[in-house]
């Protein structure tokens, strides 16, 4: 098949380094119907040496009818196809309640019985699991968790090391409750606990201060704003510990 659009496409390969980035490159402007000549920059002193010719600080470079386009992110803005990579996103959270969702349904038709019910065992099972991955998530980075959290709970605030103990604790937390009612004397007061004094953060900082803020529930520096999801989260944990405490 001949390609009437051709592309030039300079990038990083060596035999300790493939540039990500020139990799995606070569991948859009294939899909883009475009046959690639693809250039091989295989040493430092070639990379630099190309840098320098064509006064550009990165690589990799994509040339369209002898004109300099750029890197992958100026291919992709060249394309349309540019990420708003600033702009708030629910991606995160839809993906985690996706899978937990799942999680519980499968768990509860195997067999595993966290209370009585159907209806209030997926319930349970899905926000327990919920909150063992949220935790993790914070885990990840505790530091850059705790510079988004310390931003709007009102006890972090005050007491910084609270933000340090909050993703252990719904660690803890989540997983007692998948143990069940056995558990739920220990594990159900720490949920009541940090999602009421969650909730009351999210409501005061979001409904009365009116504050923009991003959330810190799926870890730090991550785009989901703080709001009714946040808010739901914390109501999801106080609603299954009351439950499992009556």
């Amino acid at each position: 098949m001949k390609h009437d659009k051709k592309a030039v496409l300079y990038r990083m390969v060596t035999d300790k380094h493939i540039c990500p980035y020139g990799i995606k490159s070569k991948d859009l402007l294939e899909r883009e119907g475009y046959e690639v000549e693809d250039h091989h920059l295989i040493t430092r002193d070639e990379t630099d040496a190309f840098k320098k010719k064509h006064d550009v600080e990165t690589t990799p470079q994509t040339f369209i009818d002898d004109k300099r386009i750029g890197g992958y992110d100026d291919l992709k803005a060249f394309f349309g196809k540019a990420d708003d990579k600033g702009g708030t996103t629910y991606a995160p959270v839809i993906a985690i309640f996706a899978t937990t969702f799942l999680m519980a349904l499968v768990s509860h038709f195997a067999g595993f019985t966290m209370v009585p019910s159907m209806i209030g065992n997926i319930i349970g099972l899905f926000v327990a699991y919920s909150m063992c991955m949220l935790a993790v998530q914070k885990l990840r980075d505790l530091d850059a968790f705790s510079m988004q959290f310390i931003t709007y709970d009102i006890l972090a605030m005050r007491w910084v090391r609270y933000s340090y103990i909050y993703p252990y604790a719904e660690a803890f937390a989540g997983i007692g409750m998948l143990a069940g009612l056995m558990l739920a004397p220990i594990t159900a007061p720490v949920a009541l606990v940090i999602g009421s004094i969650g909730a009351i953060s999210v409501i005061k900082a979001v409904y009365i201060d009116k504050r923009d803020l991003k959330c810190a529930c799926v870890g730090g520096d991550s785009n989901v704003p703080l709001g009714a999801i946040s808010l739901t989260e914390n109501v999801m944990m106080v609603g299954l510990a009351i439950w499992m405490l009556i």
